[in-house]
């Protein structure tokens, strides 16, 4: 019943109530979808097969499905590139620096105050 081509409208999830084609077959249970959904691994259970079928080839690309959509007349929009597909290179993360803190006091210096609070406590 879901063969690649055979369009469909998703009846549950974000994308509820879009049309989307099959792009391929996964198993029993899952098909991948496309068009003006998101493409991704789809639950049959989540899909209203149509009578309509295009013909596609498997793992077909975004602008194959959208251009075989708008021959049926079936309106979607192309999916925007990612940043990862494109080749520019990012910039690195630049570590922050550390502003060098000189002690205010040594060791040997809070000794003392704090020997002499001990005395003072115990006096009274």
């Amino acid at each position: 019943m879901y063969e690649i081509g055979r369009i469909c409208v998703k009846i549950a999830g974000r994308d509820a109530g879009q049309t989307c084609v099959v792009v391929d077959v996964l198993d029993d249970t899952y098909v991948v979808v496309d068009g003006q959904t998101r493409r991704k691994k789809c639950n049959v259970k989540h899909l209203e097969p149509l009578n309509k079928t295009i013909s596609i080839g498997k793992n077909a690309s975004n602008a194959e499905v959208i251009s075989a959509l708008k021959s049926e007349g079936i309106e979607c929009q192309a999916k925007k590139v990612s940043a990862q597909s494109q080749s520019s290179p990012r910039p690195k993360k630049q570590k922050p620096v550390k502003a060098s803190v000189k002690p205010t006091a040594d060791k040997k210096d809070k000794e003392p105050k704090i020997k002499a609070a001990k005395k003072k406590v115990s006096e009274q």
